[in-house]
């Protein structure tokens, strides 16, 4: 099929109209077509698929078209589909509908929980089906994926793909071939490519900070998604800030690009925090995903 466009639409009516539709909380769901397709499709095991997490997405009704590219939205260790937002009420007036963005929840939304989370067999298989889901329900020759933190590493893996080994289960696990030829634009917001600070203290005392596969500078399962160049999609793009409190003040340029990056936007001042960075930044984002460029 013909390559879905990703061009703003123009209509100031429209854009209010869709705009007014893209209410995301914690008590948002995917559509009723979209549950419903996914039960029906071989993906009613997955988390994100059983009703109970936050999420959005998906067509009013089964005949609607969907003209742009679809964008995913992975969030981070210990946050939810809800954490979005600010970058779906951007998309939304920029004329993007909700069959057109998409977001799941992965892990518990509890921050007293984080330190439990890690790249595991399970929430790299959640991502990787999300991916294909969306692709494969809206009939998009490829999507765009922007994750946050955590979300930016397992995104990365869910995408290259191949095997992998999970400290927890202690199995290894093959994820399958590349979606690399699926994606157009990837987004790393506030990721720890290359590990953070703080694992140099904590390491394996702590899962998240693992030196198997958690964000540990040292970490394997880093080591291996680092290993090549470029391989998340056709445009790559990182944003960090070097005020990042959780990635480490001063340690985001070391850490948060992706090797091979088409560009990468950098913020130097607070209110772009780690958080910040994922709030307040959707015009960034969208001109990375509309337009392939830095803004």
């Amino acid at each position: 099929m013909a390559r879905i466009p990703s061009q703003p639409n123009t209509s100031a009516a429209v854009r209010t109209s869709r705009a007014s539709e893209a209410s995301v909380s914690r008590g948002s769901r995917f559509s009723n077509d979209f549950q419903k397709w996914l039960h029906e499709n071989g993906y009613g095991k997955y988390e994100f698929a059983k009703g109970n997490v936050p999420a959005f997405g998906g067509k009013a009704q089964a005949g609607e078209k969907v003209t742009k590219e679809p964008v995913i939205f992975i969030h981070g260790n210990s946050d939810s589909a809800a954490g979005w937002k600010g970058s779906i009420e951007t998309f939304a007036k920029n004329g993007y509908k909700p069959s057109e963005m998409y977001a799941m929840t992965w892990g518990p939304a509890n921050p007293l929980k984080s330190g439990q989370q890690y790249h595991s067999e399970k929430y790299l298989e959640e991502v990787r089906a999300f991916i294909e889901a969306v692709k494969e329900y809206t009939g998009a020759e490829k999507v765009d994926v922007i994750g946050h933190s955590m979300g930016v590493t397992l995104a990365r893996k869910a995408i290259q793909g191949g095997d992998g080994f999970d400290s927890r289960t202690r199995q290894k696990f093959d994820l399958g071939k590349p979606l690399t030829d699926s994606v157009d634009t990837f987004v790393g917001i506030a990721g720890a490519n290359h590990g953070l600070t703080s694992a140099l203290f904590t390491g394996d005392m702590v899962p998240t900070t693992n030196k198997q596969d958690g964000l540990h500078p040292a970490s394997k399962f880093l080591e291996d998604i680092n290993a090549v160049n470029h391989d998340e999609g056709a445009h790559v793009f990182s944003m960090w800030s070097h005020v990042d409190e959780l990635v480490g003040v001063g340690a985001a340029g070391f850490t948060s690009p992706i090797p091979g990056q088409d560009g990468q936007k950098v913020y130097g001042t607070f209110p772009y925090g780690h958080m910040g960075l994922k709030n307040l930044t959707g015009e960034a984002q969208l001109a990375m995903v509309r337009d392939h460029v830095v803004r």
